[in-house]
């Protein structure tokens, strides 16, 4: 099928960006769980353990410490479905508050399948992860040693008005996960920057967008931030508007848009009578935030060679996982591409605090 009539046929499908023409690319694959390691080598580089808890996907270089340049050439495998992808990435995890005052992590499951890619519906844990670029020339694809952070673990209250923020939550009130057909973070009824504050029968669906301009010059900056920006206006919904909005004079480099995507399987979690007493809803972030407002992304380019700027120039355009000259993996190889914990500290059971959260929230 001819990617006009493609694209004419699932616009509006679920994280699909709203744009035109046969150069658009958007890459949408999977990428199965690395670790869940307290450690983080961006921000809390060389520190064991890091202040809170990390899921984190991608190559095998994951380390304390990322100072190589280049972790494409460290890595051996990676858990995502572009073989060439030794990128990492990684999130707070999610963690469901009982009314007794303990902690269970909820789990992550795949997420559902689009453009026939089998890979990420067979994924463990982890999430997807979504490029986008609006067509041959438009976007610079990053460099070896770049890396950037968007959020603040910190955060924990709106800030102005309007959709300020580069992230948020959708909550799924079918009982059976399958996803929707609206593009995440674009209609305030369906997503919220706050957790949801009811039930969801299926699940809890993250969005986590990184800015989309850069200023040419640092492939970081002491606070992974200043480097990049988003357009200007602020983040956008993920529909385009992000990379076809004018870029500030001090970052006038576009560079492709990054989303992350992760489901929470919060089904064994919705009994009202194992939520606060008080009704409040029970989910936090392993940073201990209860609101959501400090959900956040951190990222290190690992492509190897210039397989991405392939990607985003693709004159034909691309969908989903399968992509030109791409290289890709079955998916029982992504599976077992694993670290060793650097962090000994129990994942999974019932916790009376979070991890380096001694205090009750």
């Amino acid at each position: 099928m001819r990617l006009p009539a493609l694209l004419a046929l699932v616009a509006g499908s679920e994280a699909l960006p709203q744009f035109g023409g046969s150069g658009f690319t958007m890459l949408r694959f999977g990428c199965s769980q690395l670790v869940i390691d307290r450690i983080d080598p961006l921000v809390n580089p060389g520190q064991a353990p890091s202040p809170h808890m990390h899921q984190v996907v991608g190559g095998d270089a994951f380390n304390t410490t990322m100072a190589v340049t280049d972790i494409s050439k460290q890595a051996k495998c990676t858990t995502c479905g572009y073989s060439e992808d030794l990128s990492n990435y990684w999130t707070a995890n999610l963690y469901f508050k009982a009314r007794n005052g303990t902690y269970k992590r909820v789990p992550q499951i795949p997420n559902r399948e689009l453009f026939n890619d089998k890979y990420t519906t067979g994924t463990k844990g982890g999430f997807v992860v979504y490029y986008v670029s609006p067509g041959k020339g438009q976007v610079t694809a990053f460099k070896p040693g770049f890396r950037m952070l968007t959020g603040d673990a910190n955060q924990r209250e709106k800030i102005g008005n309007g959709r300020k923020s580069q992230s948020c939550f959708r909550c799924y009130t079918s009982k059976n996960f399958g996803g929707d057909n609206a593009a995440p973070c674009a209609d305030s009824k369906l997503d919220t920057e706050h957790l949801p504050t009811g039930p969801c029968p299926g699940g809890i669906r993250s969005n986590i967008l990184y800015p989309t301009c850069w200023d040419g010059k640092n492939l970081d900056s002491p606070d992974h931030k200043s480097h990049v920006a988003y357009p200007v206006g602020g983040p956008a919904p993920f529909t385009g508007t992000s990379i076809q909005g004018t870029c500030p004079s001090t970052h006038p480099v576009k560079i492709p848009q990054i989303m992350l995507e992760i489901v929470w399987d919060t089904t064994q979690f919705n009994n009202k009578a194992e939520w606060p007493e008080d009704g409040s809803q029970p989910f936090v972030l392993s940073t201990g935030d209860p609101t959501g407002y400090g959900q956040h992304g951190d990222y290190v380019f690992g492509w190897q060679g210039d397989s991405l700027q392939r990607a985003m120039d693709e004159a034909k355009g691309c969908m989903g996982a399968s992509c030109g000259g791409l290289k890709t993996q079955a998916v029982s190889a992504g599976n077992n591409c694993k670290v060793k914990n650097r962090v000994l500290e129990d994942a999974d059971g019932w916790l009376t605090s979070l991890p380096g959260m001694p205090m009750q929230l």
